[in-house]
């Protein structure tokens, strides 16, 4: 998948090869993880922006009315994150780089390992994809061009952590390119350090000698099962793959040669930079020899467990955008610290709220009794009956214990009085007989 991706580097004036060009097999990566070796010349790393609490407001008796604001700056700022998604998109449609911003959020998270809990030990979305020692990972060939792209929206926006901006950049690029909504959180932490930097060799290759049980190896140690495996995959119906940089695909087809970006490469779609369910469809099929095939494409048709998502999502994309939305906006999590803990969304009020502005009401104060016992509320008729207002818990208590005085209670009615029936019976027979006399 990441030959696809990465070759969506072609969008962008081509970076110098690298003199020693790394083994084909570890440059070729499945389309979900990106791939670069040139070095990062120039790009400037910002440090997170430090958290800090402000109290606004006083206590009781002070100008806050009682109520306590407690502002907490988490790892991303939301009003710049969004501001941020909005430059994106503009360069969405200046450079078609959809692909490769794709590459760049799942290679920086693809790096995780649930058997390692400590972080940033444990890999995942933490921004190290920054640093030249990870960019020169073979998987990694051709991401510099991704990160000469984004670097001027880091300048512009700094309170935006570099690991947020790269998930950002990518769930933005599947939903521009017609793909489904992400359900995305922000506020993941950066790493420091090149030192913090994963080891190489945890992102997959495009052409193992078993390639579905690479694809299990990598992925299971992510913590993703087979359905997301398939779901992911389903990303290769962006991009296209280079030769000259992957060691996969042709140099040129009548879908590419064109462009848009520097013509050239090898798509695994017609239409390589529309999102759908093409990329199940084409492979199923398999008649159209200028789209690419890598062996860990064909094996999610080969392979009966995965066979049996793979045929659902080429019939049924609906189905394939709801699956992929989710393992999209896992995968953007692994192995990621979050600050603040539940994350910052930026679709809805309650994660911002939650994270940018938190009230905590003062507690009320205690009656001063002396001791003495409380006095019940005092009766006011007016209080439970204004229009249709439901009565009170005092009022019902009181209706309550004047009912069960009667003898009744909510389990029973009350017990008749057999006396008072048969008075009120004679009485009316009475009456009736005087009027028939009369």
């Amino acid at each position: 998948m990441a030959e696809r991706l990465a070759s969506s580097a072609s969008l962008l004036p081509a970076s110098p090869s690298p003199s020693t060009r790394r083994a084909a097999a570890a440059a070729a990566t499945i389309a979900s993880f990106p791939s670069c070796s040139a070095r990062t010349g120039g790009l400037r790393l910002r440090p997170s922006p430090s958290r800090f609490s402000q109290v606004a407001g006083r206590g009781r008796g002070g100008a806050g009315g009682g109520l306590r604001v407690v502002r907490c700056m988490a790892a991303s700022d939301a009003a710049q994150l969004k501001s941020a998604r909005e430059d994106i998109k503009e360069i969405l449609k200046t450079t078609h780089c959809h692909p490769i911003l794709v590459r760049l959020g799942w290679h920086d998270s693809g790096t995780y390992d649930k058997n390692i809990e400590e972080w940033p030990q444990r890999g995942g979305a933490d921004g190290s994809l920054r640093f030249d020692p990870e960019l020169s990972h073979g998987a990694n060939a051709g991401l510099t061009n991704a990160l000469k792209l984004i670097q001027p929206i880091k300048d512009k926006y700094p309170g935006i952590t570099y690991a947020d901006l790269f998930q950002l950049a990518s769930a933005t690029a599947i939903e521009e390119a017609g793909g489904p909504k992400i359900p995305m959180k922000y506020g993941r932490v950066d790493i420091t350090a090149p030192e913090q930097c994963p080891p190489e060799g945890r992102l997959p290759d495009a052409g193992p000698r078993l390639p579905a049980e690479h694809l299990r190896e990598v992925f299971y140690r992510m913590g993703l099962d087979d359905k997301e495996i398939v779901a992911l995959s389903g990303a290769h119906t962006l991009g296209r793959s280079r030769p000259d940089r992957s060691g996969w695909g042709k140099p040129e087809t009548k879908y590419t040669k064109d462009g848009p970006g520097e013509p050239g490469g090898q798509s695994w779609t017609a239409e390589w930079l529309k999102f759908d369910n093409s990329y199940f469809k084409d492979i199923k099929e398999q008649r159209d020899q200028d789209l690419l095939v890598l062996p860990t494409d064909a094996a999610i048709f080969e392979d009966p467990s995965f066979k049996v998502y793979a045929e659902k999502y080429a019939e049924d994309q609906e189905a394939f955008f709801n699956d992929y939305a989710e393992a999209h906006a896992k995968l953007s999590n692994l192995g990621a610290k979050f600050d603040p803990p539940e994350g910052i969304s930026l679709d809805n009020d309650t994660g911002a709220t939650l994270a940018d502005e938190k009230k905590v009401a003062d507690p009320a104060p205690a009656d001063d009794t002396n001791g003495a016992a409380p006095q019940p509320e005092p009766f006011v008729a007016a209080k439970y009956s204004y229009k249709k207002r439901e009565l009170s818990d005092t009022m019902k208590q009181k209706i309550r214990a004047e009912y069960e005085g009667l003898g009744g209670s909510p389990e029973k009615a009350l017990q008749s009085n057999y006396f008072l029936n048969i008075m009120i019976v004679i009485a009316g027979l009475a009456f009736l007989t005087s009027l028939v006399g009369n």
